[in-house]
């Protein structure tokens, strides 16, 4: 049975919340990183969901749908309406072409659930969108936090959730409790799909960094 069958709480919206400030909304890593990392969660969710899968026969490796359908929520179901319809591409092209959109679209679906409130405008400047309740955007990171301070096996979820920090090169910013050997082992404990994913999201993030430079 899949962990994950696509409804609350949500990887991506545990993602994205330990990826922003829990009080003001404010990002703590560039806006081309953290696409790249909600990508990788937004395929995160739909391989735990097994919507999706990976081809590892195929060179590179080619991601595919597994199921139809993505549940009544507009974001998934996209993702996955563009996996079916050109499931030629490999990971790390679709990493990059969801990338581009995904950060308004994570925000914008968190808003419709009230996870965040709307960017309000001051003079000239927009305020990011800010967590609804500051309690339930500080609970992902805590919970990894607390999880690592235990030295307790994590769930699959938040094996992934450890696994993209690590990719997005903010773990050790973020994780008060940061032991580089207790995410790879973490993440070594995934199924090898979601550890293909995390890895290339990896590669995507630091191509991203190198050409920044």
């Amino acid at each position: 049975m899949a962990e994950s069958d696509l409804s609350s709480p949500s990887l991506v919206d545990d993602l994205y919340f330990v990826l922003h400030d829990n009080v003001t909304g404010h990002p703590l890593l560039h806006s081309r990183l953290t696409g790249l990392a909600l990508a990788g969660g937004v395929l995160g969710e739909l391989m735990l969901a097994e919507r999706v899968a990976l081809d590892f026969a195929a060179s590179p490796e080619r991601l595919y749908a597994t199921a139809r359908e993505a549940a009544d929520e507009p974001l998934t179901r996209a993702v996955l309406g563009h996996v079916i319809a050109e499931p030629h591409h490999p990971v790390g092209t679709w990493l990059l072409f969801f990338a581009r959109t995904i950060y308004a679209d994570v925000a914008a679906r968190m808003i419709a659930a009230k996870l965040l409130k709307p960017p309000v405008r001051h003079l000239l400047k927009q305020q990011p969108p800010a967590p609804a309740d500051m309690n339930t955007a500080a609970w992902p990171l805590a919970r990894l936090n607390l999880t690592i301070q235990r030295r307790k096996p994590p769930v699959e979820r938040d094996c992934v959730l450890l696994g993209l920090l690590d990719a997005a090169g903010c773990a050790q910013r973020v994780l008060s409790e940061h032991d580089p050997r207790f995410v790879a082992a973490a993440t070594a404990m995934l199924p090898m799909a979601l550890r293909r994913l995390i890895a290339q999201t990896k590669v995507a993030v630091g191509k991203a960094v190198i050409s920044r430079r």
